[in-house]
């Protein structure tokens, strides 16, 4: 089957940030449906919406208490038919959230399981003695605490990774993996075009569940080197394959946190024996606080040369065997042009959004844009931990601050103000009306106080706008085959500059040159342009050849 979608760019929307059509705070299917017209301008294939299923919302809706019910704040069934229609009518493909490492306690499934040991349940979730009086292992949950919770009816424990509210399935009982799969085919059948499968590579757990390693004064240990990547997850995901994807005509994303290169050739190897294409996260981790124990909690800035030596490695890994999925920001992620750009001034904001578009969008593989990064959307910075709203940030603070002493409250403010998940879930700013045009009641999450200037009606207005230069840059893609296709070499002499990243696409009709001055400096640099090229996108007004000015990207054709 053809890969239609290795020359597609995938749009993410967060459906409770997106738009409130009945106006309870909430954003909805049907306000998805009113802003596709705007999302097929953009000019972008497929239209990724994170869970819509019936949930509790203790993690934002990644936690399902019904595959195949939609979340009543979100609409109905009928609500979701309507929106994969008109997307269908405007030749848009719709990918749904697949969240199948977990459900919610909520669940059907896990209601039943803890009844009793017997109930034929039982076994679809991870159930095991304690030890000792303890848990069963000394694993800690990824949204702290233990990863083990004691249920009192039965007198076991049961795994769940991230939330006490998100019991981890047990892909080991087949019976769980049939149910997936009938699931999946149901929304296939129903017309969705594919599926973005959260934590995916945490699927198949150890032998034994054996303890973590402790990294010194811990109690708990960090699960991930154990679960991700489990010894079973491949014959896994080939069985899905041959149940769910090789029967229809879509497009997966699985992913996978800790994935290696060599993993990721196995996942998505272009002999689509498993997944499409992986999200991996180690571009992602170059801003990571200089104390291990912090993780990704810090406010410093990714260097040049880090960033640009972990693109090129994926990019040069996976040539020609793998594909992957190319992206700045997501629902976990903070917004780009406030960490990897510069949102200090106007200026500088639309020239380095337009800049690091650049450098993700001229590579190879597949293109995802986040809600609001088309129009340059910012972190919201906010003062105080009453702002925040995601569990994680919330969990974290108190953990670093109140327990365990390891940063003061105003620097663990500063890290939330750079790193947490609300800087993402902010609602869309379409407009410079109440609450952006969002809703117009009180939004579940406090907009952004920047919406005033910088919304969609703001963006469509101007012609020089960063939406309009997504807009380009993806219509490049569509029309350029070397873009979908071409070699990426960087420019011999260009793998310690500090201050510009400049790398070619080349195949055997075209070759691309993307220049790119990742600072706020006038640099001069001499990359022997031909007299011949021509310049096919840049975010300046005209060309100065080996001046570059601050967040300046250009790329030029011969």
């Amino acid at each position: 089957m053809e890969k239609w979608w290795k020359n597609a760019v995938v749009y993410q929307v967060y459906p409770s940030s997106y738009q409130d059509s009945n106006n309870d705070g909430i954003g909805d299917l049907p306000g998805i449906t009113k802003r596709l017209d705007y999302i097929k301008k953009l000019g972008v294939d497929i239209v990724w919406l994170s869970p819509i299923y019936k949930s509790p919302q203790v993690d934002n809706g990644y936690d399902i208490s019904d595959y195949r019910a939609i979340n009543p704040d979100f609409g109905s069934m009928e609500d979701f038919d309507k929106l994969l229609g008109k997307a269908h009518d405007l030749g848009l493909k719709i990918m749904m959230d697949l969240v199948v490492n977990h459900t919610s306690d909520e669940n059907k499934w896990f209601e039943e399981s803890r009844k009793s040991k017997t109930n034929p349940y039982r076994d679809y979730y991870i159930w095991r003695d304690g030890n000792a009086g303890k848990s069963p292992n000394n694993w800690g949950s990824f949204f702290r605490g233990p990863a083990w919770k004691y249920d009192e009816q039965t007198g076991q424990y049961y795994l769940h990774l991230f939330a006490p509210q998100q019991p981890d399935l047990n892909w080991e009982n087949p019976n769980v993996r049939h149910s997936v799969y009938d699931m999946m085919n149901w929304w296939a059948s129903k017309g969705v075009d594919g599926f973005r499968m959260d934590v995916i590579n945490y699927i198949s757990k150890p032998e034994g569940l054996p303890d973590a390693q402790l990294q010194a004064d811990e109690e708990l240990g960090n699960p991930e080197p154990l679960v991700a990547n489990g010894h079973r997850v491949h014959e896994f995901l080939q069985e899905m394959n041959n149940k769910v994807m090789s029967k229809h005509r879509m497009v997966t994303v699985g992913e996978a946190p800790s994935v290696t290169t060599d993993e990721a050739i196995k996942y998505a190897g272009l002999d689509g024996k498993e997944l499409d294409m992986v999200f991996q996260f180690e571009h992602m981790g170059l801003d990571g606080n200089e104390n291990p124990v912090l993780g990704h909690w810090s406010d410093r800035k990714a260097s040049l040369k880090d960033l640009r030596s972990n693109l090129t490695k994926w990019q040069e890994a996976l040539e020609g065997k793998a594909w992957n999925s190319l992206y700045w920001n997501n629902h976990d992620q903070p917004r780009v042009v406030s960490r990897f750009g510069d949102d200090s001034n106007e200026e500088y904001r639309v020239l380095s959004a337009k800049m690091l578009a650049t450098m993700l969008h001229l590579q190879q593989r597949t293109p995802f844009i986040f809600e609001g990064e088309e129009i340059g959307m910012t972190n919201s910075y906010f003062k105080k931990l009453s702002d925040y709203v995601d569990l994680d940030s919330i969990n974290t603070y108190h953990q670093f601050v109140d327990k365990q002493h390891l940063v003061g409250s105003q620097t663990m403010l500063k890290y939330l103000a750079m790193h947490s998940r609300d800087n993402a879930r902010t609602p869309m700013q379409w407009d410079s009306t109440d609450n952006g045009g969002f809703s117009k009641h009180e939004p579940w999450e406090h907009v952004n106080p920047n919406y005033k200037h910088i919304n969609v009606k703001q963006s469509l207005d101007d012609p020089n706008s960063i939406f309009y230069y997504y807009q380009k840059l993806i219509r490049l893609r569509h029309e350029l085959p070397v873009i979908t296709d071409g070699k990426y070499r960087l420019v011999k002499g260009n793998e310690d500059d500090e201050a510009v990243y400049a790398y070619t696409r080349k195949d055997e009709n075209t070759t691309l040159l993307v220049i790119l001055n990742y600072t706020k400096t006038t640099l001069d640099r001499d990359y022997q342009v031909p007299d011949n090229a021509e310049l096919v996108i840049n975010n300046y007004p005209d060309d100065k050849g080996n001046t570059l000015r601050p967040y300046e990207a250009k790329v030029y054709k011969y």
